[in-house]
């Protein structure tokens, strides 16, 4: 069996991948800061090396909307060299290449970086978690008056299924960019708002509202979006009841 790193190993999508890699026989080394094993800062490439002697394999979930990834996938890579890494397994977005929102940029500057590394790499791009749906949703419906981004869509896709296909990858030969992943659903942002307001038994006033710019048009346009490869299972709806159920056990 090998030994994989998983970086960002403790958050939504680390958790279940760490898990799944360890039920298969792998040793994993979780990356973090504070890890009492692995403590490991990208942005500085502390500890780095100590972390990546002897490992086969390293799977890139970490990753920041304020910036930074374009430091943490430098030392990351430097630090795969040196320790004759043979795999880098890196989690992206669909539609980097098609909405110009900051945080997509830098996630296909990424991407770049590892196509130009020399070293074996897959990249695997996804449509947005059913977790960040919900925390989007649920923001907008925190408001008196529910203020929506009229024409944007998404399509909201499992995260344990993600974190299968990145396992999977994980114990494979490197292969380039694989095909994308996208949840079996295309929502109106619209529609997620009030179905979240319906799970949380609340009733608002829902309004469509016309954004400007390039990023509000490349997602009106649907580049977050593949309906032809809506290969997952999980519905938004399961899970929005699997999360009520959960917080109806725990009497939250």
């Amino acid at each position: 069996m090998s030994t994989i790193l998983v970086t960002g190993g403790t958050g939504t999508l680390g958790k279940p991948l760490v898990r799944r890699l360890r039920d298969a026989g792998h040793e994993v080394r979780v990356l973090s800061r504070h890890s009492d094993t692995h403590p490991v800062d990208l942005l500085t490439g502390a500890g780095l090396d100590r972390a990546t002697a002897g490992a086969e394999v390293i799977v890139h979930c970490a990753s920041s909307p304020t910036g930074g990834d374009d430091k943490a996938v430098r030392n990351l890579i430097e630090a795969a060299r040196t320790a004759g890494v043979r795999h880098l397994v890196y989690i992206s977005i669909v539609g980097v290449d098609v909405v110009p929102l900051g945080y997509y940029k830098a996630k296909l500057r990424v991407e770049r970086r590892l196509e130009e590394s020399g070293l074996g790499f897959t990249i695997l791009r996804t449509t947005q978690f059913h977790d960040l749906a919900l925390t989007l949703a649920g923001a907008l419906a925190k408001l008196p008056v529910a203020l929506v981004p009229s024409g944007v869509r998404l399509q909201p896709i499992a995260t344990d299924e993600v974190a299968a296909r990145l396992a999977e990858l994980a114990q494979a030969e490197p292969a380039g960019r694989v095909a994308d992943m996208g949840g079996p659903e295309v929502f109106e942002l619209r529609d997620l708002v009030a179905a979240r307001l319906r799970a949380g038994g609340k009733r608002r006033p829902i309004v469509n509202v016309r954004l400007a710019g390039k990023t509000y048009a490349g997602f009106r346009a649907g580049g977050n979006l593949t309906p032809e490869r809506a290969v997952g299972k999980g519905t938004f709806g399961e899970f929005l009841a699997e999360r009520a159920g959960s917080k109806a056990g725990s009497g939250a």
